[in-house]
């Protein structure tokens, strides 16, 4: 298989558009046509990382995080980046990274999170904005169910989970094709009124390219007539950080015991603890302090997160718990999701999980 084979599976879990504006994500080293011969999953790229991949026969380093995350002006070796740039160039290694990609998907990070802490029912904590468009086309009603299959082949008409949903209205269209036309209905210089369907159908943002590909192959018309719009509404299948309940609640004392013992943290940064146990939590693995307000709102009782900062604590004002365990602790099950997922799609094919440990915060 080649890389970009193998991306193709990795996006098909998580789309590369549903990433954040500001991330690195994609084929960061090396070429899509270059052939793998195995493939070794990291949440980080370190050299370690690299000597492992070598040792191991692995020529795709499949990472959350991304080691190219600001332009390099140099490759001196002089940062752990460049070197970690060059080695794996040296010795002809793939470097690929998924991180917000994987973050906003329901069953990526903090999927696997709440998996493992043990929420149930999880939803999105905070949706994605204009993740949904939807198309306006217009077609003669004798083709309507054929590009409607097409459109929904192409994932038009799917959220959540429905599929193939779509509005229709009927009316009249009419055009004038012009002499140099080459008009599937009606004739050059004569003005054609033609029964339509007038139809509507919402897709991700992600999906929009296939769609319209769809459209334009399927539909009978020499040139045709359609909007694409972007809408306001939150998808709430897709986002950052996930809510659901414990099965049973928790008093504070033993959520974080939970967590720690879970995690396999021996210590814990949180804000005072409340008079009240937790059943509902809220999660957004790596530095996700700026949903604390979002866990508030949705009636968190404990907040999981990383990287929070002296003054964002005071934001919990005794309504919530927050609880930050740590950056790599809330994201250290995400390479097992990825390798397990990839060996499920391509079974009988090298796929290994890194041994390097890659946490680069110690505790005394």
């Amino acid at each position: 298989m080649t890389v970009k084979e193998i991306a193709a599976q990795v996006e098909a879990l998580a789309p590369l558009h549903h990433a954040e504006d500001f991330d690195n994500v994609g084929l960061l080293v090396g070429r899509p046509d270059m052939e793998v011969t195995g493939v070794l999953v990291t949440l980080d790229t370190l050299e370690a990382v690299v000597d492992e991949a070598i040792a191991r026969g692995c020529n795709l380093i499949l990472s959350f995080h991304p080691i190219l995350f600001k332009g390099l002006k140099r490759l001196t070796g002089k940062t752990y980046v460049e070197r970690v740039v060059a080695r794996a160039l040296e010795n002809q290694i793939a470097i690929y990274s998924i991180h917000t990609a994987l973050d906003n998907v329901p069953g990526g990070v903090n999927g696997a999170l709440c998996q493992a802490l043990g929420i149930q029912d999880p939803s999105i904590l905070i949706p994605k904005k204009q993740g949904i468009k939807k198309l306006v086309t217009y077609v003669p009603k004798a083709h309507t169910p054929t590009l409607l299959d097409a459109l929904f082949a192409a994932g038009a008409g799917s959220l959540g989970h429905y599929s193939q949903c779509s509005f229709r209205l009927e009316g009249e269209g009419s055009f004038l094709p012009s002499v140099a036309a080459n008009p599937a209905l009606g004739t050059p210089g004569t003005l054609q009124r033609e029964p339509e369907d007038q139809l509507h159908l919402t897709f991700t943002a992600d999906r929009e390219a296939s769609v319209l590909a769809a459209l334009f192959r399927t539909h009978p018309y020499e040139e045709v007539a359609y909007e694409v719009t972007t809408l306001e509404n939150d998808y709430n299948h897709l986002g950052m950080g996930m809510i659901g309940s414990l099965e049973a609640p928790l008093g504070p004392e033993a959520f974080l015991e939970h967590l720690k013992q879970v995690l396999g943290t021996p210590c814990i940064r949180h804000s005072a603890l409340p008079e009240t146990p937790v059943q509902r939590v809220a999660v957004l693995g790596g530095s996700g302090a700026f949903a604390i307000e979002a866990a508030k709102a949705a009636g968190a009782d404990a907040f999981v997160t990383g990287d929070v900062k002296y003054h964002q604590f005071f934001q919990a004002e005794g309504k919530l718990l927050i609880a930050d365990v740590g950056h790599y602790e809330t994201e250290q099950f995400t390479k097992r999701l990825l390798c397990d997922y990839l060996s499920e799609k391509i079974p009988n094919f090298a796929i290994s999980l890194s041994e390097t440990k890659t946490n680069p915060v110690n505790y005394f």
